[in-house]
């Protein structure tokens, strides 16, 4: 007695808990009191893409510029060894390329470059070029490694992003070779997602070049729309030390979007790596920015930047775009400076999460971009709703018209195998989608064919002549070994298909998996017990099967 006492208070425990645990999913919970989801679970079954509509992204990483921009970190470095050798070499990118140049006489510099990159950057080859200098180029190995490094640190700073921007249970993966499959299920605001998304944020401060003869033929104000013009009219003037970019300026008044033009050096002098915070703020004009705050090496690296050049400018520049150039008073400790612009509290929170989050290693295409609408997803629940009503209704006429009250046993096998396998999803906070839920139905074939299986032993035993306790137990031990075998192979299947398929066969996959170790408890548990329960009462003469 004690033993099936035990039983009963097993299966009551997990119904309970599974109907706590479904309760956040259903259209009552909101009217719960506050308390209790400080108590219980206050999150539930979470509904995937396809049937709560919401953005389907692929993503594609520019390969030449992460190579690009992982060359030019090198050439930053390599010019900080160089000035502290106080060698007179020269060094500058072209495109992939690190291309050097030396005094007249250079040969011993040379030779020191080139034990300084074997040494510090082994994957990179070098050659002659037709001046004398060396040209170092990443080989192969190299470009294959920093292709597969800017994919694994651009999804983690996609996912960080996303993570901010607060969705839930976003699907985040390397699909291919160079791509990113981003889906966010219930995003409205598709726009913004997509800016949030795949903005590059390469945040960096270099100095005004305001000695530049080129200057004084500089228009101070353009339209939108004309800087290539201006770049294509006046770059030919310019060394390799310089650049033109541009300040967006906003009339707020008007409405209208002007360009100015910045002589900035091509040197980095800080970059957006050395960023330990980044905040929205008001300022005294009721204006926001956006208040940054560097690590411990970034404060020093920028207190002795703003100490070595007062009364100079120092370009803020984001993703190629001067947000604002300040002259520098003296020097700044403490590691803060401010970013400003034309933003509003919306566009200002979004750069911050950016800057938080870090900046993408390289500018991302987006090659597919779909929005799901709920009604396909309200659409296919209601089917998928009714094919398990239609199909459960089936399988229960069949079982009491084929096993008579032990068919009817079965059916109530099945009904607790469904609450308790929902009650499991919504415990792990699964992500339901429409082939999740011809997973929960597959389960509920399965957990009567578990039963079928049972009772034919059972009958093979009562036609033996075997009395009705001892057949019931013979037919729970001979079927064992062949339900478990059929369950494990089933939660094999279902495991690899977690492990290689993508969101919606996951979806299935965790549906399945979790259904089968239901299955294998209600059908091996919940049935045994209710038949020792009525043996134990009436002491069967018949069993209805």
């Amino acid at each position: 007695m004690k033993g099936i006492r035990g039983r009963v208070l097993l299966i009551a425990i997990t119904v309970i808990a599974s109907v706590i645990a479904f309760l956040p999913s259903s259209p009552l919970y909101p009217m719960f009191p506050s308390w209790w989801g400080k108590i219980f679970p206050s999150r539930g079954i979470v509904m995937g893409l396809d049937l709560q509509g919401g953005m389907h992204l692929v993503l594609e990483i520019e390969e030449e510029r992460a190579i690009e921009n992982t060359m030019e970190r090198i050439l930053s470095a390599l010019k900080g060894t160089l000035e502290e050798k106080k060698m007179a070499a020269t060094l500058h990118r072209v495109g992939r390329e690190l291309h050097t140049s030396y005094p007249t006489g250079g040969t011993d510099e040379r030779e020191t470059i080139k034990k300084i990159l074997d040494r510090d950057y082994p994957n990179l080859g070098s050659r002659e070029n037709a001046g004398g200098g060396l040209v170092f180029f990443p080989r192969d190995s190299e470009t294959a490694r920093i292709v597969d490094a800017s994919i694994l640190q651009a999804l983690e700073t996609i996912r960080n992003r996303i993570d901010q921007f607060g969705v839930s249970e976003p699907l985040i993966q390397k699909q291919g070779k160079n791509q990113i499959l981003v889906q966010l299920p219930g995003v409205k605001d598709a726009g913004r997602a997509v800016e949030l998304i795949g903005k590059t944020a390469l945040l960096e401060f270099k100095l005004v070049d305001e000695d530049h003869p080129l200057l004084q033929f500089l228009p101070d104000r353009i339209d939108a729309g004309q800087e290539e013009k201006i770049i294509a009219d006046y770059s030919g003037r310019l060394t390799q030390e310089d650049q033109i970019l541009f300040e967006r300026i906003v009339d707020k008044e008007r409405g209208t979007v002007t360009k100015r033009p910045y002589i900035v050096r091509q040197q980095v002098a800080l970059t957006g790596d050395f960023l330990s915070d980044a905040r929205v703020a008001i300022g005294e004009f009721n204006e926001p920015y956006v208040a940054i705050t560097f690590d411990a090496i970034g404060s020093k690296l920028f207190e002795k930047i703003t100490g070595e050049n007062r009364r100079r400018r120092l370009a803020i520049i984001l993703d190629d775009t001067v947000y604002s150039a300040p002259t520098i008073q003296d020097k700044i400790s403490g590691g803060r400076a401010q970013i400003t612009g034309s933003y509003t509290t919306e566009t200002a929170n979004d750069l911050s999460i950016i800057l938080r989050a870090g900046s993408l290693p390289a500018p991302v295409k987006i090659i597919q971009n779909v929005t799901v609408g709920p009604s396909l997803g309200r659409d296919s629940v209601e089917k998928g709703l009714q094919a398990g009503v239609v199909g459960t209704l089936f399988v229960v006429v069949f079982m009491i018209a084929y096993y008579r009250l032990s068919g009817l046993l079965a059916d109530f096998t099945m009904i607790l195998n469904v609450i308790l396998l929902i009650g499991a999803l919504a415990a792990f906070n699964a992500t339901l989608t429409l082939p999740g839920i011809a997973g929960i139905i597959l389960t509920i074939g399965m957990s009567v064919d578990s039963n079928v299986l049972i009772f034919e032993r059972i009958r093979d035993e009562l036609r033996a002549g075997k009395p009705i306790r001892l057949a019931i137990d013979a037919g729970y031990d001979k079927a064992f070994s062949s339900i478990f075998d059929s369950h494990v192979t089933t939660l094999i299947t279902a495991f690899v298909l977690f492990l290689f398929g993508t969101g919606p066969i996951k979806g299935f996959a965790v549906s399945l998996s979790l259904g089968v170790m239901i299955n294998l408890f209600t059908s091996l548990v919940g049935t045994k017990v209710v038949f020792d329960l009525v043996n134990q009462r009436w002491k069967l003469k018949e069993l209805s099967i």
